[in-house]
């Protein structure tokens, strides 16, 4: 039988559709409608309903561990236990939810808190953003940064990482990527995350994930930020409140997947980022994202085959 990694994702494909596939399922769809009616969450879904800033930092963490949970409720009774759970920046918490050590509504809310703090890292007038940088080693990527005051947030690969820094001087290290012949992206986030410039968040963040109950997860989670495996409260706690300002490991935590013998992948959604990226690295690993399919018996199908 095969070994299951599912993936959850962190932003940049949210959109004002990514509950509708999990509301086929009749659970998932309760879920979401306990969601909808929550004091604190209810502000989120009217904004995503509504066409709102879906890319603002305060709606899209917690959108986005929701539609991942959420699908994940959907598809959990007829699937095989995964052996591993990984997700990438945001998607780290919905990774906790879906290995069973956070009940899905404390994941959601955490997010929602999350979000709020590391919002409160952004001084005025000084707004933060990223750029996702490729085309070159990624350590002559990373020595175009100080030039910019960037800093490294998440290393995605040997040519390719993502980086954080004040939005006022992005195209500044856009322009020096051009002219050393990568290529370059501003990306759509409003805070300079896995960066010192998050650093405030930290401390309040391990407060509220203390205060949380925690069970025994079912599969051990990677830690983006040594991609370690993960299994204890106390250990998730510091390392999920540390990668607010500390860079994510992704390339490191593909790699961790592969050694672990995983052969299937299910990346949760929105978006399919992070199943292209480790089928492109470890190409033996069967890889696709539930966005990629028009129903969920066309996943359970596809997982069927695949797992045999």
């Amino acid at each position: 039988m095969g070994r299951l990694l599912i993936l959850c994702p962190g932003q940049g494909a949210q959109h004002p559709a990514m509950f509708d596939l999990a509301r086929g399922d009749a659970a998932a769809a309760a879920l979401l409608d306990a969601w909808r009616a929550d004091a604190e969450l209810e502000p989120l879904f009217g904004a995503v309903e509504n066409g709102g800033p879906l890319f603002a930092n305060r709606v899209a963490q917690p959108a986005i561990v929701a539609a991942s949970l959420a699908m994940w409720a959907a598809l959990r009774a007829r699937l095989p236990a995964p052996v591993l759970a990984a997700g990438y920046s945001i998607g780290e918490l919905s990774a906790y939810g879906v290995a069973g050590a956070l009940a899905p509504l404390d994941a959601v809310r955490l997010a929602a808190r999350r979000a709020r703090l590391m919002d409160a890292c952004v001084d005025a007038g000084l707004a933060q953003g990223m750029v996702a940088l490729s085309g070159l080693p990624v350590e002559a990527l990373a020595a175009l940064l100080p030039g910019a005051g960037f800093h490294p947030a998440i290393l995605n690969g040997d040519d390719a990482l993502v980086a954080g820094g004040l939005a006022a001087a992005r195209e500044q290290l856009v322009e020096a990527a051009t002219a050393a012949g990568a290529r370059a992206a501003v990306l759509p986030v409003e805070v300079a995350s896995h960066t010192p410039l998050l650093r405030g968040a930290v401390a309040p963040f391990a407060e509220l994930l203390a205060q949380q109950v925690w069970a025994a997860p079912a599969c051990p989670v990677l830690s983006g930020i040594s991609a370690d495996k993960v299994e204890e409260a106390g250990l998730a706690t510091r390392v999920l409140s540390r990668q607010i300002a500390e860079p994510i490991r992704w390339a490191d935590c593909m790699d961790a997947c592969a050694e672990a013998g995983v052969s299937v992948a299910l990346e949760l959604g929105p978006g399919a980022a992070l199943s292209r990226m480790l089928q492109a690295r470890h190409p033996h690993i069967a890889c696709r994202s539930v966005s990629e399919f028009r129903t969920l018996d066309g996943i359970r199908s596809w997982l069927d085959r695949r797992l045999d």
